[in-house]
């Protein structure tokens, strides 16, 4: 039998070989009575059915005419069905013929001896075309069957037949909802799970066919669910589709009850006043006796032990709490305790129901609730912070939550800085739901934004740009509030591209530009001339997440002293239509100078960090480098110049990160050893990479600038030396002193001082260390890693990013190119230059997963053309060592090779001398073997 299945499942098996197997097999069925040989004989008709095809028709119909209606054996008869019913699954053609399977052979089967065979036949009942009245007969019998995973399969199929809906007749229905609730006291833990979703289900169906007794049969369903064992876990979704019907169930019955009461009232005149209060009065016990079963139910599944359980409770509740006003307050009580949840699904999901609560305005959060909501602004989760900030634009809140809810969200900014564009965001609809409250303390907010600005504080900057954004909120709406100082929107210009995104919901950039610099110019106000109004008590609901505006109009602007026409210009920027040039109005300075002046801030700053590393304050540098870095995310670039700029922040700021995380390393030995294995070796090597390709990818770096960028690669050399199992300490040496040369050369051409640092090397070096000998132990270089300190790099116009753009067309996993295994194939490539020269030496790197060393391909400057800074070309690469199979994939990119770093050429037959550092990300290209396909 082992032979013959190797036979059956190889794909190289001839064809002859493979009918004398299958004769074989008929031959062992027809004749055997071992009732083993006959289980493995089935089992190998089966492989052969699915390995050739051809054969699957053959198979189906010798099993289907012989095995299935000859066979003495309910279990031989059982796995023959198995057999029909797996081929039919692979070959649907086939399944047609399963259609005329006789219910009586079906239903003697499941009355055979066997119990697996019953089990079986149960479970898979819905595979044959068996008449639903048969099938309810069967598995209704089957619930007093002695074995109890036979009566759970049958419970399981009456919860399968009550989801098509077939039966119409209520006494079925109650006949199999009470067999269900009699098994709910069933002695097997799989019985009773079984039997809840029998009742949930059916009892549904029962109250849905008679509308008299439905809060009957509701309260009744909820009841016995509600009461459940608790040891049984229900299926998430199934909970969630329960409380769905449940929910509806009751919306209706509440619509029954007031259009009861309404109708009564209307016929007090009539004669039939009496009767219509005795029916209003016992529908509104019913409703009350319901609504106490479905409150209840809610509580306990809020109190659950699982999970998907409390989840699907709070989602019950969403849909719940818009029905009565007084049960949304006492379910917010419940969902404050919740906050408390040790999941996150189902924290996120409280969270979500009271934003439903607070949309359709049943939300009331009371001073008792502060503590707990407040506290989730600073969960661990971001979807949860995220989910809570929601709520706070539309939630109502007093004067004194509405300070502790500004508060709160200034302290999770603190914490979690990468939150930053989402608070501004809840900063900006508070402070425009609250605009007179927001008016009144714009005094004390301004002193503090006023030292921070003038050089005066070190408060956080991330905290006064929130608090800008807060105080020029109030200004935005229809109706003049008061007056806020005007250098309050000076210095949010300053701030622009760091708070603009706040504003995305009402105006784009540019509006926002030419608003704050309209409002700017006020002349008639001040910061002590604050009109503060009267607080509102509340504050008025927005509709959805963000505020609402009727038509394209998203803001007006409020009226100054100052009548200009700028009035105009501005409104037609708040429409969302084309934008108009303003030049003679607003001296909006260009987009490309505020790109390069919100760099330089950065980069002059990139210094003052370097004490903290040192000291090993890690994550405290890490999150001001992530700060800066989502800083530098927000700006935005029009002209090559801007882009220019921000790719070289963000590459000095990977560095610099890099540099963070390889400095912990060397602290202390303590910290070197608890780190895993191979880890410091990879961040060495990336930072080594990133450095390099600060040096290769930008040009026009002045003198004093190049040697900064040559002492981070020093330093990189320094590090890798300071390793004691340090791996090729010569070509690190030999990189270290050619480095050291040229920084030597710089420093005689300028007639510089060189660093510390600097300094301290070349005296190691020329004492104690020998090229090709012995050299300084790894304690000495790590003494001069004290001399080290960064220096600060100030971004100038002469500096340009070198970057190519490679485009492989039409190709993709689902169109690979052709190839013949041996063969050369080419590849098309389009390739698109900036600020690269023809003395740069570029190369075309076509690397495979099988770990050998890349392909390479000259890229000659002549193939490109074009003038300027960009220029292009289309080229076609060949690709010489396509390997012997059916597909694979290439990795192309394109390097530019270092020649600064004149030691250790790259030892390759073709290809660059030195190393290369990529322009572009790779790109992935996809090869079919065009002699398989065919």
């Amino acid at each position: 039998m082992a032979s013959m299945r190797s036979l059956i499942i190889n794909p190289s098996t001839p064809q002859p070989t493979i009918s004398s197997v299958l004769q074989t097999l008929i031959r062992l069925l027809q004749h055997s009575t071992d009732k083993a040989l006959l289980h493995h004989t089935l089992n190998l008709l089966t492989h052969l059915a699915f390995h050739h095809s051809s054969l699957s028709q053959f198979v189906f119909d010798f099993v289907y005419s012989h095995s299935l209606h000859s066979a003495h054996s309910t279990r031989l008869a059982t796995e023959s069905l198995q057999v029909l019913a797996s081929i039919s699954e692979c070959v649907p053609a086939l399944s047609l013929n399963m259609d005329q399977l006789d219910d009586g052979f079906f239903v003697s089967l499941c009355f055979g001896p066997s119990v697996s065979a019953r089990l079986w036949l149960l479970k898979n009942a819905g595979c044959f075309q068996i008449r639903p009245s048969v099938l309810f007969t069967l598995f209704l019998g089957f619930t007093k069957d002695p074995y109890p995973y036979v009566r759970k399969a049958s419970l399981d199929g009456l919860v399968g037949l009550s989801e098509h809906g077939v039966f119409e007749d209520p006494s079925l229905v109650d006949g199999c909802y009470h067999c269900g609730v009699q098994l709910l006291g069933d002695m097997e833990d799989c019985v009773r799970s079984s039997a809840v979703r029998v009742v949930a289900s059916w009892g549904l169906m029962l109250a849905a066919s008679n509308a008299d007794m439905k809060s009957y049969w509701s309260n009744e369903v909820f009841a016995k669910v509600r009461y459940r064992d608790d040891s049984l876990p229900l299926p998430p979704s199934y909970l969630t589709k329960l409380g769905l019907k449940i929910a509806f169930m009751w919306a209706s019955h509440v619509l029954y009850v007031h259009a009861a009461l309404f109708y009564g009232k209307r016929h007090e005149h009539g004669g039939v006043v009496k009767q219509r209060e005795v029916l209003g009065q016992n529908l509104s016990e019913q409703f009350k006796l319901l609504a106490a079963s479905v409150a209840g139910a809610l509580v306990h599944g809020l109190e659950d032990e699982f999970f998907e359980v409390r989840k699907c409770a709070c989602e019950s509740l969403q849909r719940l709490t818009i029905l009565s006003v007084e049960f949304a307050h006492e379910a917010l009580n419940f969902l404050m305790d919740v906050l408390n949840d040790d999941s996150v699904v189902v924290r996120v999901q409280a969270l979500e129901t009271m934003h439903h609560m607070a949309i359709n305005g049943c939300l009331k959060v009371q001073e008792k609730h502060m503590h707990m909501f407040l506290g989730v602004l600073v969960d661990n989760c971001m979807e949860v912070r995220y989910a809570a900030r929601k709520i706070l634009k539309l939630a109502k809140l007093n004067n004194l939550m509405f300070k502790s809810s500004i508060d709160a969200l200034l302290g999770s900014l603190c914490i979690y800085p990468q939150d930053e564009a989402d608070v501004f965001s809840a900063l900006f609809h508070i402070g425009r739901n609250r605009k007179k409250f927001v008016a009144f303390i714009t005094k004390e907010v301004f002193e503090e934004v006023e030292a921070a600005f003038e050089g005066n504080s070190e408060n956080n900057r991330a905290r006064v740009a929130a608090l800008v954004v807060l105080c020029i909120s109030a200004s935005l709406s229809h109706s003049n509030v008061g007056t806020i100082p005007p250098v309050l929107f000076s210095y949010a210009v300053t701030l622009l591209g760091r708070i603009h995104s706040a504003f995305t919901d009402v105006m784009d950039r540019d509006a926002l530009l030419a608003f704050l610099s309209n409002k700017s110019r006020s002349i008639d106000c001040s910061a002590t001339n604050i009109n503060h109004g009267e607080g509102e008590q509340w504050l008025p609901l927005v509709e959805g997440d963000s505020p609402y505006y009727a038509g394209n109009e998203v803001i007006s602007v409020p009226e100054t002293s100052e009548k200009i026409d700028l009035d105009s210009e501005i409104q037609s920027h708040f429409m969302r239509e084309p934008k108009v040039e303003v030049n003679s109005l607003v001296e909006k300075q260009p987009v490309n100078d505020e790109v390069m002046m919100f760099v330089n801030c950065i980069l002059v700053k990139v210094p003052d960090i370097w004490p903290l590393i040192q000291c090993g304050f890690t994550n405290e540098a890490l999150r001001i480098l992530r700060c800066w870095k989502e800083e530098l995310a927000t700006m935005m670039f029009d002209s090559s110049g801007s882009s220019d700029a921000l790719a070289f922040a963000f590459q000095y700021i990977r560095i610099i990160k890099l540099l963070a995380e390889v400095w912990e390393h060397f602290l202390s030995e303590k910290w070197l050893w608890c780190r895993v294995l191979g880890e410091l070796d990879y961040k060495l090597a990336k930072l080594d990479t990133r450095v390099k390709e600060l040096r290769t990818q930008f040009k026009g770096f002045s003198t004093e600038e190049e040697i900064n960028v040559l002492e981070l690669i020093l330093l990189t050399f320094t590090l890798r030396l300071c390793k004691v199992e340090i791996c090729c300490h010569i070509l690190t040496l030999k990189r270290l002193t050619a480095i050291l040369s040229r920084i030597e050369f710089l420093l005689k051409e300028s007639s510089a001082v060189p660093s510390t640092f600097v300094d301290e090397l070349r005296k190691l070096c020329e004492s104690g260390t020998s090229i090709n000998g012995a050299s300084c132990s790894p304690l000495e270089f790590h003494r001069c890693l004290k001399f080290f300190s960064l220096k600060q790099f100030i971004y100038r116009r002469t500096l340009k990013h070198l970057h190519a753009n490679l485009r492989i067309p039409n190709n993709d996993s689902e169109h690979p190119f052709p190839f013949v295994p041996g063969l050369p194939v080419g590849i098309e490539c389009e390739i698109s230059l900036r600020n690269i020269e023809s003395e740069h030496r570029l190369w075309l790197s076509m690397s495979m997963d099988d770990g050998a060393s890349p392909q390479y391909v000259f890229l000659d400057s002549n193939l490109f053309e074009g003038s300027g800074q960009v220029r292009r070309c289309a080229f076609v690469a060949p690709f010489y060592r396509t390997p012997k199979a059916n597909s694979f994939r290439l990795r192309i990119c394109i390097g530019l090779e270092c020649l600064f770093e004149n030691v250790a050429p790259v030892q390759t037959n073709i290809g660059p001398r030195h190393e290369v550092t990529f322009l572009c990300p790779e790109k992935e290209v996809y090869f079919s073997n065009v002699l398989k396909t065919k």
